[in-house]
């Protein structure tokens, strides 16, 4: 295993490094938190225009044919730069469309993605708020050749400027609740869809969606009847590795402004960098995102490869959860009152790391699994 970057990786991180600090800085990335889109339209055709929407997509659909370890690097960099706005969510919609879905869905559906035409979001979660089967009450009842979809699903992502959704809804009432379970691509202007935007910490743009008597055709099922778990699975997997490494390069981001802050504030007629205390709680900064980012890119490079991952993936998310909300709640301390001021970049990233840790599942969540890996449970 060999986790070092490729050359192309390292393009890529360059280029998308220096296009984000020139295209996102963070008076944009304030300016969408206040506004009630959270999205740039101008911004996103310029990342489409890069080929990053279709980063993943096979070329064979007018994607560029990376694989989920490269889409991983370009994340990072984003997380690096607080990127606001429908990437994550479109991305993570992707996976089951290339998975689960049918030669014409991927022909109509794969091409526009990549040139960024359509955006993408999931709706999985709902009052029960965990990312298991058991959640899933939200009904899809057959009429014909069509179903008719009533519930509300919460935290959607990007709900309000999606142009298509991946919900999850129960078709049936199966032997257990991870039977009976049916995706559907459905369009956001389908009428009896209403959504509200939620408020959180981030104020990123999470959303509540009620279907009311939302009629979908049956040629809009994702996967087959009843037997769409396994595909959330794996769209919850491949989501808890990429939200993680978004989480590092924020991580990675609080540290180095923290390390060069230390070197320049001065107290007691010395720089703070100095003081021993200081410096062993920023060198477990360091050592805390360097582990995390290990265990993200260890996921990753296992995900590309094929390799089973469950265990790996909610290690990663599990471990990198704790160290984004440790690391941006000492960055804010090591900078002292400045960083409590919303001028400060700081408090955007400790407010993300809040959202960070439920987005594909929490630190408890991902425990349990690695405990029924471990064979605890």
């Amino acid at each position: 295993m060999d986790l070092r970057y490729s050359e192309e990786q390292e393009i890529l991180k360059q280029s998308a490094r220096d296009f984000l600090a020139t295209e996102c800085p963070k008076t944009l990335v304030r300016e969408l938190e206040r506004s009630e889109e959270g999205h740039s339209p101008e911004l996103w055709k310029k990342m489409a225009e890069l080929g990053w929407m279709g980063l993943i997509i096979p070329e064979e659909y007018e994607g560029i044919g990376y694989t989920f370890q490269d889409l991983t690097v370009l994340i990072e960099e984003m997380g690096r730069n607080v990127l606001p706005g429908p990437f994550m969510a479109t991305v993570t919609a992707t996976f089951p469309i290339m998975e689960a879905g049918t030669d014409e869905q991927k022909k109509e559906l794969l091409p526009r993605i990549a040139q960024g035409e359509l955006i993408l979001t999931t709706a999985i979660l709902e009052g029960a708020g965990v990312f298991d089967a058991s959640g899933i009450a939200l009904k899809a009842t057959q009429k014909g050749n069509d179903f008719v979809i009533s519930g509300t699903k919460l935290f959607v992502d990007m709900a309000n400027v999606a142009t298509h959704m991946i919900c999850v809804a129960r078709t049936d009432e199966g032997a257990s609740p991870d039977r009976g379970i049916t995706l559907f691509i459905v369009d956001a202007s389908t009428p009896g869809i209403k959504w509200e935007v939620m408020p959180t910490t981030a104020q990123d743009k999470l959303c509540e969606v009620r279907f009311e008597n939302v009629t979908v055709s049956a040629k809009n099922m994702l996967g087959k009847l009843s037997e769409g778990w396994p595909i959330v699975e794996n769209m919850l997997r491949k989501g808890a590795i990429a939200k993680s490494a978004e989480s590092i390069g924020a991580v990675q981001t609080c540290v180095d402004m923290t390390v060069a802050y230390a070197k320049e504030r001065v107290q007691y007629d010395r720089q703070i960098g100095a003081f021993q205390a200081l410096q062993h709680k920023m060198s477990d900064m360091w050592t805390a995102m360097e582990t995390g980012r290990y265990l993200v890119y260890e996921a990753a490079w296992m995900e590309s490869s094929g390799l089973p991952c469950t265990k790996e993936a909610s290690m990663a998310k599990a471990y990198v959860n704790e160290v984004y909300r440790d690391v941006s709640k000492w960055a804010i301390r090591l900078h002292g009152a400045i960083a409590t001021s919303d001028d400060h970049d700081i408090p955007l990233y400790y407010r993300r790391s809040k959202s960070a840790d439920t987005a594909f599942g929490s630190t408890d969540f991902h425990r349990e699994i690695v405990a029924q890996k471990i064979g605890l449970a």
